[in-house]
């Protein structure tokens, strides 16, 4: 039984690499549903827009009480603002960003798709000569990959916010010492390589929603199986090729960590 979920799995999987391929290519040729696209912006945005502010003003707010009393006791008070945005910047606020989006919006995709799939809805779509990818696959892919560099970007401001507020009230730091360590720390590829990251993260969301959804097979069950299997996966997907693309952007000694660099 285990390997046959494996391979099902496997087959899945491969099948949404194809669908990528798909989707690049029908972009290519300028094939965008926009009334769909715009929807789709609007449920992948705004609508997600309170939870992933909610989840990072306590990412930045529990990370501040980790770091702060270490730093604190070695006398280093005045790097915890640094510490915390090199932190958000490059792997807490896109990976976090990212899995909330998996959870409320890839689960979305596969089970709405799913439903349709099930329901013969896909081959309503087909009869009436509408493709799929255009219609379905291409505005959920466009909305994942403009608005989740967007929610980072609010995730990153929220977080900061959030471990201000504890330096500065639990552990008396000054306001301006931490926010001007951030500044040191920070410059501007931090924030590029965020924005990269959530943009691939994005796709790798939205391709394999859709793709889990236009699999599903097996009535009800079967758009509850793909909507959880998707949601794993996905999760599983973004912590891989976070570490990948960490590897390719912040590799070698380097000097994330020195201020005014």
């Amino acid at each position: 039984m285990a390997k046959s979920s494996i391979a099902t799995w496997s087959q899945r999987l491969l099948a949404a690499t194809f669908l990528g391929g798909q989707v690049i290519v029908h972009l290519l040729q300028g094939k965008i549903h926009r009334r769909n696209t715009l929807e789709q912006l609007a449920i992948v945005g705004p609508d997600s827009f309170f939870i992933a502010l909610l989840t990072a003003i306590f990412v930045g707010a529990v990370f501040t009480i980790q770091v702060a009393r270490e730093f604190i006791n070695f006398g280093a008070g005045n790097l915890v603002g640094g510490v915390l945005a090199v932190a958000l910047t490059r792997e807490l606020s896109p990976v976090l960003t990212a899995v909330v989006l998996a959870g409320r919006v890839g689960s979305a995709f596969a089970a709405e798709i799913g439903t349709m799939k099930v329901t013969e809805q896909i081959d309503a779509l087909l009869m009436l000569k509408t493709d799929p990818i255009d219609y379905l696959v291409i505005p959920r892919l466009l909305a994942c990959f403009i608005m989740l560099p967007v929610l980072t970007l609010l995730s990153l401001i929220t977080g900061m916010s959030g471990g201000l507020l504890i330096a500065t009230r639990i552990y008396n730091l000054s306001d301006t010492v931490f926010l001007d360590s951030a500044r040191d720390f920070l410059d501007i590829w931090d924030i590029g390589s965020a924005m990269i990251k959530a943009c691939c993260f994005g796709v790798l969301i939205a391709i394999i929603g859709c793709s889990w959804g236009l699999t599903t097979t097996g009535g009800a069950k079967g758009v509850g199986q793909s909507t959880t299997t998707a949601v794993v996966t996905a999760l599983l997907i973004i912590f891989i090729s976070n570490f990948f693309l960490s590897w390719v952007m912040f590799q070698g000694p380097g000097s994330g960590l020195s201020p005014g660099k």
